[in-house]
């Protein structure tokens, strides 16, 4: 999205929650799974004892009503013997769930769908989870980072957030260390785009609504899904092999700077997979909506998202698409496992929205970094910022500036080394800033602790790089 702290302090609780269970066992040894992912960053979001492999998502919607209904098949596996499990659903009913095909009992307790099979689940068994729902989606809201979710529009519904999206339009375990591949239909009425992640696998219409399908077979977190339906104007071809699928709404002007801008996509791409690695996903893409309330960009896999805003002063704006891309390698493809680490994701995409910049003709790296350096709050950390501050300054600003300072550090073959490295060892994985800085250190040969731990979290201005 653009919009002492010791690393390896809470890791062991952090893992134990991330898997662990509530409640005593039922004399069989099966128990229930944990009722959050125990990320003090989100409270009750995600949940323990399972991951899912695998979201086949069959939803319509139809924007006169506001109304969607779907049926949402997950393929998951037991991390421990389950007696019971929950899954992520905000504001819509359920109709059934079963498991296996053998209809499940289930509550629906506020955000939280708790199923209990017939029989308990062993740690290590797949099973299908088949939960059929519908309502009116509703985005959730939160004052601090701004509301996340489904919105409607009037023609149509935007559904994308960051930390927590996913949950208002289909069950999910809602936080990115439980990554998954997805298939998703969706129905509309004619005449409307269905857009959303990764390959698109066609379109067929039928008695006045248009089925779309998008196939995303690289693990996502769910906070990445995302599902744009409207009137848009819609480019599809292909970029080094690779399907690229753009999209602006109709409302915005077709030779405006928001199609301009997104009409470079391939290009940035290649830019970054110059110095980051292969680009990571089957498919490139990306989609502009006009909804004042959608006021950033985010990184949704493989299609990122556009707020209007980016494009208000009549000029393009690729800056923010070099950003947005970067995360693809940098947060969807190597994710955060907590969200405290979320510096991972943003130091490196406003480090590369610069490196862009350079390329592209404006300010230089070093001038950016003059300008970075002389506007920071040093006394505000950059890993653990505190939930109020996933999306502050410290996360984006310093956290590049941090990265800058490793560049100048090991040197500029050293340094894309390291990246390179790092995201491919990663790649489809979940990481911490332990593990980076780990990485960093056995890659280039040398101690950089230190170093990194003055420019991430030290409360006074290192010297400048």
């Amino acid at each position: 999205m653009r919009r002492g702290r010791v690393w390896a302090a809470g890791l062991v609780a952090a893992a134990l929650a991330l898997g662990g269970c509530t409640g005593g066992d039922d004399g069989n040894g099966f128990r229930p799974g944990a009722a959050d992912a125990g990320d003090p960053y989100v409270p009750g979001a995600g949940n323990g004892g399972y991951d899912v492999g695998h979201y086949a998502l069959d939803v319509r919607y139809d924007p006169a009503s506001d109304r969607l209904t779907g049926t949402a098949t997950l393929t998951v596996t037991a991390t421990r013997a389950l007696s019971r499990f929950q899954l992520d659903l905000a504001g819509l009913d359920v109709e059934r769930v079963r498991v296996d095909g053998a209809a499940a009992k289930y509550r629906h307790d506020g955000a939280e769908l708790i199923v209990t099979p017939s029989g308990g689940l062993p740690s290590g068994k797949r099973f299908t989870v088949e939960v059929a729902y519908g309502g009116v989606p509703q985005p959730l809201p939160n004052a601090e980072l701004g509301d996340g979710g489904f919105h409607a529009t009037p023609d149509g519904a935007i559904a994308l957030g960051q930390p927590e999206s996913a949950s208002t339009w289909y069950p999910v375990n809602d936080h990115p260390s439980d990554k998954a591949t997805y298939d998703l239909a969706v129905t509309v009425p004619d005449g409307l785009a269905a857009l959303s992640n990764g390959v698109p696998q066609g379109k067929t219409s039928s008695g006045g609504w248009t089925t779309w399908r998008w196939s995303e077979r690289a693990p996502m977190a769910s906070y990445l899904s995302t599902l744009v339906i409207g009137d848009y104007r819609v480019s599809s071809g292909t970029h080094a092999g690779k399907p690229l699928v753009t999209a602006v709404a109709a409302a915005l002007p077709a030779d405006g700077p928001a199609a301009a801008s997104v009409a470079r996509t391939g290009e940035i791409a290649d830019f970054l997979a110059a110095r980051f690695g292969p680009y990571p996903f089957e498919a490139y893409g990306g989609v502009v909506v006009a909804d004042e309330r959608i006021r950033y960009a985010l990184e949704t896999q493989s299609r990122p998202v556009y707020g209007p805003a980016f494009f208000r002063d009549g000029l393009p704006n690729t800056e923010v698409v070099a950003h947005e891309l970067a995360h693809q390698w940098f947060g969807d493809s190597v994710s955060v496992a907590r969200w405290s680490d979320i510096w991972l994701n943003e130091g490196f995409a406003t480090y590369a929205e610069w490196l862009w910049a350079e390329h592209d003709g404006g300010r230089t790296v070093a001038q950016t970094v003059a300008q970075r350096y002389a506007d920071t709050d040093w006394s505000k950390p950059t890993v653990d910022p505190g939930r109020a501050g996933m999306f502050g300054d410290a996360v984006y600003q310093r956290g590049a500036l941090a990265v800058h300072a490793l560049r100048r550090a090991v040197g500029d073959e050293t340094f894309y080394r390291v990246l390179r490295g790092w995201l491919a060892q990663h790649r489809d994985g979940n990481v911490t800033t332990a593990d980076f800085v780990g990485y960093a250190e056995r890659t280039s040969g040398r101690p950089l602790r230190a170093l990194l731990d003055a420019w991430l979290a030290g409360g006074t201005p290192p010297g400048l790089p």
